[in-house]
């Protein structure tokens, strides 16, 4: 996906000149609404703003901010801004965003980001699949931690998963950008797919056949997480070559999937990568 060309909207309103001898750009005291194409992906947030306009694979829409927070992307961004922001109060950004939504000032709409597809995975590194997780909080927090430890990619599917937007990227703070979603139809044929290139499927599970930290591990390998209260499904279970577990030596046995997810990728690509360079 290539980057647009793009130019500076003329405020559309403007005051007199302040004391200050500059002008104040406003917004139309009519209602905002979010976009309703489909294909626009809303980003807010310091983290999540930031890191997109550092990243030359975004193609950015538009951008608000406050006037303070337009400083800040200036003085500390490190790279020049692919777009003039527009200045804006608060509340025009607040009648954009979810309720409650920490905006920190800033706004972004932009396309989505380029989709590996199965063929085009190099298998180097570990690969996510999410089994229908719902909760955007902890799909974003798990793009976080994958982020961290460099998963190639997450593949979860279109329909029982959050959008890469919004919620889920303020949740991710900034490693919507450096992990790519690839959407499929069907996560079982995906996986079917994959054992045929050669992945190995771990999936997790708490009542998995062996402790994942004693499991053969090795790339290429995908490592698939299930939904926060039904686990993995049944057709997803018989499409894994192993389902490990995580042991939990304390009275609590189970553990939030976002924070499964963290232990599980430490556990996996610690694990690959020593087995692959044997």
């Amino acid at each position: 996906m290539s980057e647009r060309p793009f130019h500076s909207k003329k405020p559309r309103f403007q005051r007199p000149a302040g004391k200050h001898g500059h002008r104040d750009r406003e917004f139309s005291r009519e209602p905002w609404r979010a976009p309703s194409d489909i294909d626009v992906t809303i980003l807010y947030g310091w983290h999540p703003v930031a890191e997109a306009l550092r990243n030359g694979k975004r193609t950015i829409r538009r951008l608000l901010a406050t006037e303070n927070s337009a400083k800040r992307l200036h003085d500390e961004l490190g790279v020049p801004l692919p777009i003039e922001p527009e200045i804006v109060r608060p509340g025009d950004i607040n009648r954009l965003v979810e309720a409650d939504a920490v905006h920190q000032g800033l706004y972004l709409e932009a396309d989505p980001l380029p989709s590996p597809t199965l063929d085009t995975l190099s298998g180097k590194r570990v690969v996510l699949a999410l089994d229908q997780i719902t909760d955007p909080h902890n799909v974003g927090a798990i793009v976080r931690t994958a982020a961290a430890f460099g998963v190639e990619a997450i593949i979860t599917t279109a329909r029982h998963s959050p959008a890469a937007t919004g919620v889920l990227a303020k949740s991710a703070s900034g490693g919507l950008e450096h992990v790519p979603f690839m959407i499929v139809r069907n996560l079982a044929d995906s996986l079917i797919a994959l054992g045929e290139r050669g992945f190995q499927r771990i999936g997790l599970d708490s009542s998995g056949e062996a402790n994942l930290d004693e499991l053969p591990i090795r790339n290429p390998v995908v490592l698939v997480l299930g939904s926060e209260g039904k686990g993995l499904r049944q057709r997803t279970r018989e499409c894994c070559d192993v389902i490990g577990r995580l042991d939990m030596p304390g009275a609590i046995k189970s553990l939030n999937v976002s924070n499964a997810a963290a232990i599980s990728l430490y556990a996996v690509t610690k694990a690959a990568a020593a087995n692959t360079a044997k």
